[in-house]
């Protein structure tokens, strides 16, 4: 399992109010170029984001699909991308005296990139990760600061 955590200068409720909202995925989510749809009832459990990840020309287009919600303080994930596979994110937030502590679990669960051992996926996903959590961090802190 790749874990990535960053401390935001927000609430944990700052942190859900960016992860409630689909259509804001392609803003944080490295590797995501579009949302074609979201569903009316999403985050909740079974609700699914419409996504494509790649870059153009070479998009795949797949969903992301809630397997777990418990706001503010975790969001698990199941994510496709398929050909290569698919992965369990899990999204932690707690808070702290500074704002809040992001968590960020990544395993692959089926699929080409789940016979891949991890510490060779780590070397993708830890980076990737990373940049995911720094472009939440973007959004939820500015959220945050607006009055």
């Amino acid at each position: 399992m790749s874990t990535t955590r960053r401390t935001m200068s927000c609430t944990p409720e700052d942190v859900f109010g960016v992860l409630s909202d689909g259509w804001t995925y392609v803003n944080w989510v490295v590797g995501a170029a579009r949302v074609r749809e979201v569903d009316d009832h999403f985050p909740a459990p079974g609700s699914k984001i419409h996504h494509s990840v790649g870059a153009w020309p070479l998009l795949i287009s797949d969903n992301t699909e809630v397997e777990y919600v418990d706001a503010p303080h975790e969001l698990r994930l199941r994510v496709r991308a398929w050909p290569t596979g698919e992965g369990r994110v899990t999204i932690k937030v707690q808070p702290t005296d500074e704002g809040c502590e992001v968590v960020m679990d990544e395993v692959a669960v089926s699929g080409p990139a789940g016979v891949v051992p991890q510490p060779l996926l780590d070397l993708v996903l830890h980076p990737r990760n990373i940049e995911t959590l720094r472009r939440l961090a973007f959004l939820a802190e500015r959220a945050a600061a607006r009055p």
